[in-house]
Order: structure tokens, then C-alpha cells, then sequence
């Protein structure tokens, strides 16, 4: 008997390369920036962010703390990042508006 596919978080990678953007931060401050000097590497943070490798838990976590955010802000697709980060206020994210299909037919 196999196992199902483990569910993967789409938007994780974007969103993780959005905060070290908006921190202004290259790979390698961002792991100083979190407080995961020896423990990541410059590879690994890259791998995070193309979406080829997911970080731990604990990784999320520091990355959610480090912009006050709540790690549930990173991890469902259905939330965006906060306008302002970090954010002044422990955050949940604001709720992704999805854009409508070029080709979905309008109702009138």
C-alpha cells in the first residue's frame, strides 16, 4: 500500500522570497536575519525559494517571527503577505483576491 502525496503549500516560495525582498536582505543575511546561522545555508534558502525543497518547521516559524506574522500567513495560499513588513501587529495575512480568467465568461 503507498502513500499519498504529501500536500505542499504552492505559494510558500513566493512568499518567503517577498520577505527577504522586502527586508531588503540577500540570502545569506536573511539566515543571519533569522537567527539560523550554521543551521541553513545560502543553497538551502535558494532551494526554499524556487519552490525545490520546504523548510522544516522550525524554519517557518523563524521566518514568520522575524516579520511578525502568524506561520498560518505563509502557509495557506488562500493569504497574502501583509502590505507592510514586518508587520507592526502580529498578523494572520489579509485574504488572497484571486484574479479572474482571461477566458471565464461574464455574467450579466
Amino acid at each position: 500500500m503507498g502513500t499519498l502525496p504529501r500536500r505542499t503549500p504552492e505559494r510558500l516560495p513566493e512568499k518567503l522570497r517577498e520577505i527577504r525582498r522586502r527586508l531588503g536582505l540577500s540570502q545569506n543575511g536573511m539566515i543571519r536575519h533569522i537567527g539560523l546561522e550554521g543551521e541553513l545555508t545560502r543553497e538551502e534558502v535558494s532551494s526554499f525559494e524556487l519552490g525545490r525543497r520546504q523548510p522544516n518547521l522550525m524554519t517557518l516559524w523563524a521566518y514568520a517571527n522575524a516579520v511578525n506574522l502568524y506561520v498560518d500567513a505563509l502557509i495557506l495560499d488562500s493569504v497574502d503577505l501583509p502590505e507592510v513588513l514586518p508587520s507592526p501587529v502580529k498578523s494572520e495575512g489579509v485574504p488572497h483576491l484571486t484574479k479572474p480568467k482571461k477566458n471565464a465568461k461574464r455574467s450579466s
